[in-house]
């Protein structure tokens, strides 16, 4: 497991901290709080929920760093302003972990359905363009994604596509 994500795991931590040694310690920290947290976890996207970890382990070792250095500095100056963008990362990487997960279950579609579905949501094609491109009414597109959309419905579970 630690194999399988640990670069995943390094970059996340690594996005944050700016610091190879930081981020590798926030890493290991990650795995350790992953383990400890086992018993909680609530089958939901593994890789997210382990990103989440690691983004937060990361956090907290910045804060550290930034506590010592207005320690170094004579305590006189605090140094613990976070980078406003950080909840932007993590929603980032949330955001491609999604994505990347429905990429996966779109190719799994029959292929009627999985090409109108990757125009729409992972091309963000409107109606017009994807008629345009095959050669199609828009009304022909509109069913064609009503079908699609029917079949995820019928064949896919709520939870293994929604987090």
């Amino acid at each position: 497991m630690i194999d399988k994500y640990s670069q995943h795991v390094y970059h996340v931590a690594y996005s944050v901290l700016r610091n190879d040694q930081e981020a590798q310690d926030a890493a290991q920290e990650a795995f350790i709080q992953m383990y400890k947290s086992l018993p909680d976890y609530r089958s939901e996207g593994f890789k997210t929920w382990l990103t989440r970890i690691a983004f937060h382990k990361a956090i907290d070792a910045k804060r550290r760093l930034g506590r010592r250095s207005s320690e170094d500095l004579g305590g006189e100056e605090r140094i613990i302003n976070l980078p406003g963008s950080e909840e932007d990362i993590l929603a980032r990487l949330v955001r491609e972990e999604r994505k990347e997960t429905l990429r996966e279950r779109i190719n799994q579609l029959p292929a009627q359905h999985r090409d109108i579905i990757t125009a729409y949501y992972l091309s963000e094609k409107n109606y017009e363009q994807i008629a345009h491109d095959a050669q199609v009414a828009v009304k022909t597109v509109e069913s064609r994604l009503y079908r699609a959309r029917q079949w995820i419905r019928i064949h896919w579970k709520e939870d293994e596509w929604r987090e």
